[in-house]
């Protein structure tokens, strides 16, 4: 009974919490689309989301600042749920699609992709996925073997480690193939390499919401696996949780989910680390919860760095991986001290 109890209790706890992170994106949401270099006022907003704007509110509002939210918030929620995966089948608080090099394999896809695909155009732009999902799949196959060890498994010390080290040699060759691109190559790439959202349209939204519809159910159907990952590998197997099977099966998801999410977004970093952490100071450790709980929180950060970043210094933008990044470090810095590593 006191077991039933405290379920009920936890299962309302957790609603509670989704229903306030739901307001919370919604406003940022509306504070986004209010905001930037053509201002729309509140009331124009709900006016041309009724249809009855003017032709200058309904194409800045369409064209422009709408999928770029969108763009913001599926993205920010594969990297949140992403996170929440890497952290859990390794066993390690501070694993994180960024610091594992996740991102960077990703990065050194896209390059490779626009340096035989100059031409960005509309049916092209649905390789970006493709492209950094290989690059990114490399790094996570190079960073897992070299941090597995055959007596004692996944040891979550080497895989930071080992995740720094591969994700700064993918880094000089993403560069070194960067300096080949003709200069408006260059500029595309810089500023996707800096997490800067501008410029993404309506076909880049479709590019990435089939990456999430697929991958976005499939971690959660397997939510209870990743609940027995925390007890030990020999524990999962003994409660017929094969670790091996199940660890490579969520983490070509998991790895699908970041990369396609960088690849549209950009360079973006630190979500992946601080959305599952704060999720399960919110509604506790078990996946159920903390999954959904997670891509709220992701896209709530990453919404709302956009919006600082194109609102703060405007006419200027500061890209939104920039703001991520200057508020991600810290955070990084103490959950490092927390651990005493």
């Amino acid at each position: 009974m006191n077991v039933d109890i405290i379920f009920k209790q936890r299962r309302k706890r957790t609603l509670f919490v989704l229903a306030i992170l739901v307001a919370v994106v919604l406003f940022i949401i509306l504070i986004g689309l209010n905001t930037g270099t053509m201002p729309i006022s509140p009331v124009g907003v709900w006016k041309t989301l009724l249809g009855y704007g003017t032709p200058f509110e309904t194409m800045a509002l369409y064209e422009y600042r709408m999928p770029r939210i969108i763009i913001t918030v599926l993205a920010g929620a594969g990297l949140g749920v992403a996170g929440m995966v890497f952290q859990g089948v390794s066993r390690n608080s501070l694993a994180d699609p960024g610091i594992l090099g996740i991102n960077t394999g990703a990065a050194f896809g896209l390059i490779m992709y626009i340096s035989f695909f100059l031409k960005l155009n509309e049916s092209s732009s649905f390789l970006i996925p493709l492209f950094a999902f290989f690059g990114g799949s490399i790094v996570a196959i190079i960073v897992f073997f070299l941090s597995y060890d055959r007596n004692r498994g996944l040891l979550p010390i080497r895989l930071i480690l080992v995740g720094i080290a591969v994700s700064a040699g993918f880094s000089a060759l993403t560069l070194l193939q960067s300096l080949r691109l003709d200069e408006t190559t260059y500029t595309f790439a810089a500023r996707w390499l800096a997490g800067n959202v501008w410029g993404r349209d309506w076909v880049h939204v479709w590019a990435l919401l089939p990456w999430l519809l697929l991958g976005f159910p499939v971690i959660y159907a397997q939510s209870r696996k990743l609940d027995l990952f925390g007890l030990g590998d020999e524990v999962s197997k003994g409660l017929g949780n094969p670790p091996t099977r199940s660890r490579l099966f969520l983490l070509v998801f998991a790895v699908a989910l970041a990369c396609a999410s960088v690849s549209v977004a950009g360079g973006i970093g630190f979500i992946g680390l601080a959305a599952p952490h704060i999720a399960r100071r919110l509604v506790g450790p078990r996946h159920s919860d903390s999954l959904p709980v997670a891509a709220l929180i992701g896209m709530a950060i990453l919404v709302l760095a956009d919006t600082l970043g194109r609102s703060l210094f405007q006419p200027n933008e500061i890209p939104a991986g920039v703001v991520v990044a200057a508020l991600g470090g810290p955070y990084f810095l103490y959950l490092l001290l927390r651990k005493k590593m």
